[in-house]
């Protein structure tokens, strides 16, 4: 198989996960000729029918320019590379091109095989330690407090949103929670006995298996609202959301656009941590869901912020890929939501860290248009 059928089989392999548009970072207009194995300027008529575009990214500098908003820094979580040497046209590999520039595409978290059965789970016997007697041995309950400080009553945050001024590409909508059991969720008064339903819940077998409950931590009161899809193996021994690899990294997405990790609320779809960092099964996301529409009622943000395939799949009831859900303003219940690539996934491959920066600039966008009329 030559190169050119080697870059036709690729791309359509990223067709399939859902994307549109291949971002080469870091290549130019000769670099990327070559690996097509055709000369500079000349058309090309080897991409397959359907298959997604192959565009070379401009500089980051480059970027803001080109949309009109003046020069756009490069923010701090995109790699800096050194230039790549040039190399003669005939000793061009795509494939080998393609690995030195980013690693090995990995397919989107969401993208996963037929959900496994759900085990009910095993009875404990009285000589093992209780979940709880664990959960004591770090702050959750400091945790679980500070979340629920500066609380608002529903008064205060009431009003339907809308944004003014900007013209954005409208995406899906979702009128009523899609796997929310509202009567629970009403039971909570406040962010604090969310915090304290989940350390006790025992909804699903994934009690069984986690260290702590990550019931989510942030501002109460706060405009921005991140959802992100489960905690990790950090986040189930500390008991708080995103404060692994991928947590640092979130913090640093957050900062590009001018907002503190303290100023937004963060959660999880779900609340305690799948064994091993599987993907959640269907049963375990109807048990976790009402605890966090119950966030999204008493936060009541003015954008939510989806990382990820399957916290964007899940607020918006689709089996739509991420690549086709960003770059959209969504509405969840009345709140916009854009969604973007997992932080986790970003660390695999880098070559998603641009187009997550261009849907975080349009979060920002989104976010300081919106208004909240009084109801």
């Amino acid at each position: 198989m030559d190169a050119r059928e080697k870059l036709r089989a690729y791309l359509e392999q990223r067709r399939e996960l859902g994307e549109s548009e291949l971002v080469l970072d870091a290549l130019d207009v000769d670099a990327v000729m070559a690996l097509l194995g055709a000369r500079a300027g000349a058309a090309s008529s080897g991409a397959a029918p359907g298959a997604p575009t192959v565009r070379v990214a401009p500089p980051p500098d480059a970027a803001g320019a080109a949309a009109g908003d003046g020069p756009a820094p490069r923010p701090d979580f995109f790699p800096v590379r050194a230039p790549r040497p040039p190399q003669p046209a005939e000793a061009v590999d795509w494939r080998a091109a393609l690995e030195e520039e980013t690693p090995r595409a990995e397919a989107p978290r969401g993208a996963r095989p037929a959900p496994p059965s759900v085990v009910p789970p095993a009875p404990v016997a009285p000589a093992t330690p209780a979940p709880a007697a664990r959960r004591e041995e770090t702050p959750v309950a400091k945790v679980a407090a500070k979340a629920n400080e500066g609380t608002a009553s529903a008064g205060d945050r009431t009003g339907a949103l809308r944004i003014v001024g900007l013209e954005v590409s409208e995406g899906l909508r979702v009128d009523r929670p899609p796997l929310g059991l509202l009567g629970e969720a009403a039971e909570w008064p406040d962010l604090h006995a969310i915090a304290a339903a989940v350390q006790g819940c025992t909804r699903c077998p994934l009690y069984a298996t986690a260290t702590h409950g990550v019931p989510g931590e942030g501002n109460a009161t706060a405009d921005v609202m991140v959802v992100g899809e489960a905690p990790g193996e950090q986040e189930d021994l500390q008991g708080r959301p995103f404060v692994g690899p991928a947590g640092q990294l979130l913090t640093k997405i957050l900062g590009s656009i001018g907002l503190e990790r303290d100023a937004v609320f963060i959660a999880n779809v779900l609340k305690h941590r799948p064994p091993g960092n599987r993907n959640p099964a269907p049963e375990e996301v109807r048990a976790c869901s009402p605890y966090l529409q119950a966030q999204v009622d008493l936060v009541r943000p003015k954008l939510i912020l989806a990382f990820g395939t399957f916290a964007a799949q899940t607020l918006l009831n689709t089996r739509i890929a991420i690549g086709k859900l960003r770059q959209q303003v969504h509405w969840y219940q009345g709140i916009p939501l854009v969604a973007t690539y997992h932080p986790a996934a970003l660390l695999r491959n880098e070559a998603w860290k641009r187009p997550t920066w261009e849907d975080v600039k349009l979060a920002r966008r989104v976010l300081d248009a919106t208004v909240r009329t009084p109801s």
